[in-house]
């Protein structure tokens, strides 16, 4: 096989570890914290988390949405959650503690990624052309570097911003997918290992995910072992296989052992459902995917594309072979899928990134800089308008900004804060000194070509979850509107029976409201309804009517409309006496 990268020893300098660590957890921890739940799927899978933290066995073994069944994804986010939620009850709220479990989930995606590359740039195959005097670098030093420069990539992602630190199952799925191509590379130099690895995984995302995506991993799993000649096939499907199955069932049995009807249905849902998002029609989707993945994945794409043009000889080798087969198995899911939403886009990172690590010691040195002035022109102009948005509303300066900002968002009210001030300061100053230092000392290292798209990222997200958390935090949560609705509601009503009401409405009405709804046809004595435009109301039947006692929507959202209503009973006429003939 032809070795077509050539590099010095001086190139693999790693990146200084406080540099790589502090990215991490600067990132990782933005935007956690002193926020409410977001519509719409973080504040749907808090509300399953919260209703299993407060509820019995039934909510642990069925999820379901404060009475609502929730079939789209299995139990084990949802069980994360909930435990967090106990277990952090005395020193965090309930959403605080859920979007801990999403912090050591990221955190646990950049882990089994950077050790997955680490092992994969160790391989003899990839190693730089050897001098005939020495000088290249130690396959170690090659390894680590191309590892920093996958979680750099990784971080560097558009779409792992806002996805990455939401209370979902997909950043559950994103920790699973990462384990599996960690697990199908261990498997290369220690075969029993890397198949539990793996297992594990396929285990872990049948308790998370749904069959769908099982069934993507599990074909991406045998293209492996198809193509992949340095792994033991025979090995990893023996433990694999087997140990997957043990895990995934564990949670199925237990439920049909505890409620057998309940969950024969909830079962059958679960599979039905999530396979019916994959027939029919995908047009819509398509064209959704082909506008928003391509931003959704950026730097990685291009750079994985490059991997594959620049290794012509070693396509079928596991640095390429490995982290294709996850990608080329969920993009056909994204494909097919009915809905249009961005949810399954996040399983592609760490793949792409594991992969783009590979074209960075080949890439052009135009291409490199492409690269780094994008990243400091985009960055930069997002940087500088996220100030100028925030001075505009603490001063009212510039006036045609603080208008539009007014009108876009009704009835916010600024809020100043010192801390998240000097927080905005501090990674805007780091910022600079690291565009001033990339363009003024030139290094030839390879993870140059990311660290300034990973830091522009880093900046966007650190500088939106400080001076504009409190303007994004208004326009994205329900609490305001739960809070009214609650407090026109009957003190001695029974049950709220919900119309057209999203998930994230319900878990947020109920969290902040504290309302009990209900979902089988229950005989309730409140209604509350979601429109978006001028309904007739619910009809009345003979013995009572319903009153509208409250009518409102959220400031920052036009489309959306609630109407609650209570049930007045009706008089009953009085019964007409009788006359009758006296006797004679």
């Amino acid at each position: 096989m032809r070795t077509t990268v050539r590099l010095t020893a001086s190139a693999t300098s790693a990146l200084p570890r406080w540099l790589l660590f502090a990215i991490c957890i600067v990132y990782a921890v933005s935007g956690l914290f002193g926020r409410d739940p977001w519509k719409n799927e973080d504040a749907a899978a808090f509300g399953v988390m919260w209703t299993m933290a407060n509820g019995g066995w039934h909510d642990w073994l069925l999820p379901n949405l404060v009475g609502k069944v929730i079939t789209a994804t299995g139990p084990l986010p949802f069980w994360l959650g909930a435990i967090f939620i106990r277990a952090l009850g005395p020193y965090l709220a309930p959403n605080d503690a859920a979007h801990a479990l999403t912090g050591f989930m990221f955190s646990g995606t950049c882990a089994f990624v950077w050790y997955g590359t680490y092992l994969l740039g160790r391989r003899p195959e990839v190693q730089p052309f050897k001098y005939a005097f020495g000088g290249e670098p130690s396959p170690r030093d090659y390894g680590r570097t191309l590892a920093d420069g996958a979680l750099l990539i990784l971080l560097a992602s558009f779409g792992l911003a806002e996805r990455g630190h939401e209370s979902t199952p997909q950043i559950a799925q994103l920790a699973c997918a990462a384990m599996f191509i960690y697990g199908l590379v261990r498997a290369l130099d220690k075969p029993w290992q890397g198949a539990c690895w793996t297992g594990a995984a396929l285990g872990f995302f049948v308790l998370c995910a749904n069959p769908p995506l099982l069934l993507a991993l599990f074909i991406a799993l045998i293209a492996v072992t198809l193509v992949v000649r340095q792994i033991d096939s025979r090995k990893l499907l023996l433990v694999a296989i087997p140990l997957g199955l043990v895990i995934g069932a564990s949670w199925p049995l237990a439920a049909y052992l505890s409620y057998p009807a309940d969950a024969a249905s909830f079962l059958h849902d679960w599979v039905a459902n999530n396979f019916a998002n994959f027939r029919g029609s995908p047009k819509g989707a398509l064209f959704y995917a082909a506008k928003n993945l391509p931003l959704f994945t950026w730097p990685a794409w291009p750079l994985a594309i490059w991997t594959w043009v620049s290794w012509p000889d070693l396509r079928r080798a596991p640095h390429i072979a490995i982290p294709l087969s996850v990608v080329m198995t969920v993009l056909l899911l994204i494909l097919l899928q009915q809905r249009e939403t961005n949810l399954l886009f996040l399983l592609l990172l760490p793949a792409l990134a594991i992969m783009a690590s590979f074209g960075l010691p080949t890439l052009k040195r135009e291409a490199i800089n492409a690269f780094d002035w994008f990243a400091v022109l985009s960055f930069t102009i997002v940087g500088g308008f996220v100030w100028v948005v925030w001075i505009a509303s603490q001063t009212g300066q510039p006036a045609p900004i603080a208008r539009n900002l007014s009108r876009l968002v009704p009835g916010f009210r600024p809020e100043f804060n010192v801390v998240s001030l000097i927080l905005a300061l501090v990674v805007t100053a780091c910022w600079i000194a690291l565009v001033r230092w990339r363009l003024t000392r030139h290094p030839k290292v390879l993870w140059r070509s990311v660290v300034l798209s990973s830091a522009g990222t880093t900046l966007m997200w650190v500088l939106l979850m400080t001076l504009w958390l409190p303007l994004v935090n208004f326009s994205r949560t329900y609490r305001d509107v739960a809070t009214q609705i609650a407090t026109h509601l009957p003190s001695d009503y029974v049950c709220i029976s919900p119309v057209r009401l999203g998930d994230a409405q319900l878990a947020s009405f109920a969290y902040f409201g504290n309302m009990h709804f209900a979902f089988d046809d229950s005989d309730c004595d409140v209604l509350l309804r979601q429109d978006t435009q001028d309904y007739n109301p619910p009809a009345s039947l003979s013995s009572y009517t319903w009153k509208l006692v409250w009518e409102g929507r959220r400031a920052a959202d036009r489309d959306e409309r609630f109407r609650l209503y209570v049930r007045v009973e009706r008089p009953k006429r009085p019964t007409p006496a009788i006359k009758r003939n006296p006797p004679r």
